[in-house]
């Protein structure tokens, strides 16, 4: 059984969706990144980066101890390895897929998170609009990296379904919050279409649906102080 901290976000969702169509069973544990449930010393125990998702293995392969294991990617990696799925370990098309894995995690995630993140913030008082424009104009070349890449491939890796495509899907399907027209990229439209009638995208896309926080419902205080433990993180101290 596999343990799922969890929040029902583009970086959750990747690990749902595998999970879904490698039919590993898991148990979801909500973790609410927006009260910051990340923050709590028993989930910093299991991920020392404070971020959500994050894994517990309690039946690993080969048997012994559970394994705990950080970064969406490396939990890819992980589940993939352990059903023997979606993650050809033949040396070429291994790394066809690896390296996508790891775009997603070094451009894809990161760019798209700073351009949602200012874009959420262009109405506030600072002027956002450079930040804005920065990060939209990188997430547009993004798509276009994506769009290049299944011109002539219908999968990210190639002619196989892969993590490569569980990894990026979450992320690409949000086109209009980064302010992009799907128009412009056809194939990533072709494949986001495909990957979106696959039962298992739908129900790993669907888990934690029902979680939800108004923050606008909470007190001005408590507001200030999520905003302030969220934004703007500094080094936690070292404990000896």
């Amino acid at each position: 059984m596999i343990d799922l901290f969890y929040w029902p976000t583009p970086n959750g969702r990747k690990v749902t969706i595998l999970l879904e169509e490698a039919e590993i069973p898991y148990r979801m544990i909500p973790l609410n990144i927006g009260l910051g449930d990340q923050f709590k010393a028993e989930f910093l125990k299991l991920n020392p980066n404070h971020r959500m998702p994050a894994i517990v293995d309690h039946a690993p392969k080969g048997g012994g101890a559970a394994i705990g294991v950080f970064e969406s990617g490396a939990i890819m990696m992980y589940l993939a390895e352990k059903a023997g799925k979606f993650w050809p370990q033949a040396t070429r098309m291994k790394y066809e897929v690896t390296q996508w894995v790891v775009w997603q995690m070094a451009n894809q995630g990161p760019k798209f998170g700073e351009c949602g993140h200012f874009r959420r913030l262009k109405d506030s008082q600072r002027d956002q609009s450079y930040a804005v424009r920065r990060f939209g104009d990188e997430v547009n070349r993004l798509y276009g990296v994506l769009n290049n890449r299944l011109y002539d491939n219908p999968y990210l890796a190639g002619d196989q379904y892969t993590i490569a495509d569980m990894i990026c899907y979450p992320w690409s399907v949000n086109f209009r919050g980064f302010g992009q027209d799907i128009e412009e990229f056809q194939h990533v439209k072709r494949w986001m279409a495909e990957l979106a009638e696959r039962s298992a995208v739908v129900r790993g896309m669907a888990v934690g649906s029902e979680l939800s926080v108004d923050v606008a419902s909470l007190s001005k205080d408590e507001q200030d102080r999520l905003r302030k433990m969220l934004y703007n993180q500094r080094a936690l101290p070292a404990k000896g």
